[in-house]
């Protein structure tokens, strides 16, 4: 399968960096288990608040990305058999696709970001990132693999001219869409719809994720305090524009060229109108927002509380259930 023909090397990209070395199995079940725990819980012994953009808060911010790195999950794939209907309704979730070739601009754009960042420990640490990002990808591409998915070729991963702007797109894309990837998780999980050895399968990159867009919030606060007034303002347009860039995106679909240069329409909204595919229940927008703010607070809850949490989505959700209650009520 052409998706599988893929070669990504994060070491070769970024200075300095060494990709983790991972155990061989086979593996013993009680220390996959400890890693996960070490990969969800994580307080700095550091006292004292931490300074946004200061050293502490930087070195704070990349010994946590470090120290809950999980060697085991999800390298450790066991890809449960499925029943006839269980497989028709994984295959028919319109999301494959964009997912791995999601995965694929993600991890070329935070290593040609990473290798362009002079300070060590949060070049390292975003090399990280996108080592990670490589590694979902080989999960996914696995997972289509092994169960028969097919995909369209995907199209060549260019690399950014603008470093900075391509990364912010990403960090920010994810920042939003894991928001709402946490509760049509939790509504999978909940609906009985897919095999329980899947969803267990997908939790740690879930949590990964996770991880992932708590390093890019801090990295945005560390990097903006830590540029001079005049480039701020250079900055804070940027942001602004990759807002709008994520905005138009997802106003219905967006248009690309698959490998072999055919135009195709992807939803880049799935993560926000694709949760009666996961359920079989009736669920209002009112309660996916709830379980996407009760899930993305359980997420982060494990990290120390010193370290920032990604806010637009939340404070937008937040604000829009206030007006639907309000309506409610009226």
């Amino acid at each position: 399968m052409d998706h599988m023909v893929d070669v990504f090397d994060t070491e070769a990209m970024v200075p300095g960096f060494t990709a983790p070395v991972l155990p061989s199995g086979p593996f013993d079940p009680a220390a996959v288990e400890a890693a996960d725990k070490v990969s969800r819980y994580w307080t700095s012994d550091t006292p004292g608040p931490f300074k946004i953009g200061s050293e502490t808060h930087k070195h704070e911010l990349c010994r946590m990305f470090r120290e809950t790195f999980n060697p085991y999950r999800p390298s450790v794939l066991e890809w449960p058999k499925l029943a006839p209907e269980e497989l028709a309704r994984i295959t028919a979730l319109p999301i494959w696709d964009i997912a791995v070739e999601t995965e694929g601009k993600a991890r070329l754009r935070m290593a040609a970001y990473a290798k362009t960042v002079a300070d060590k420990d949060m070049r390292l640490a975003l090399a990280l990132n996108a080592w990670e990002e490589n590694r979902h990808k080989e999960v996914l591409s696995k997972m289509v693999t092994h169960y028969g998915i097919p995909l369209v070729k995907e199209p060549p991963y260019i690399y950014p001219t603008d470093a900075e702007w391509a990364y912010m797109v990403t960090g920010y894309s994810e920042c939003i869409d894991s928001f709402f990837a946490f509760g049509l998780f939790k509504v999978a999980q909940r609906s009985g719809l897919f095999p329980q050895e899947l969803i267990d399968t997908f939790e740690p990159v879930m949590q990964e994720e996770c991880r992932h867009i708590l390093l890019f919030a801090n990295w945005v606060a560390w990097h903006r305090k830590n540029m001079p007034w005049w480039r701020r303002i250079g900055f804070e347009f940027k942001v602004f524009r990759v807002y709008c860039f994520l905005g138009w995106e997802r106003i219905g679909l967006a248009r690309s060229l698959d490998g072999d240069g055919n135009e195709r329409t992807q939803d880049n909204n799935f993560t926000v109108n694709g949760a009666q595919s996961m359920t079989a229940d009736d669920l209002s927008l009112p309660e996916l927002l709830q379980l996407c703010l009760d899930e993305d607070e359980h997420r982060f809850s494990g990290y120390d509380k010193r370290l920032l949490r990604p806010t637009t989505a939340p404070t937008l959700a937040r604000f829009a259930l206030k007006f639907m209650k309000k309506k409610k009520k009226a």
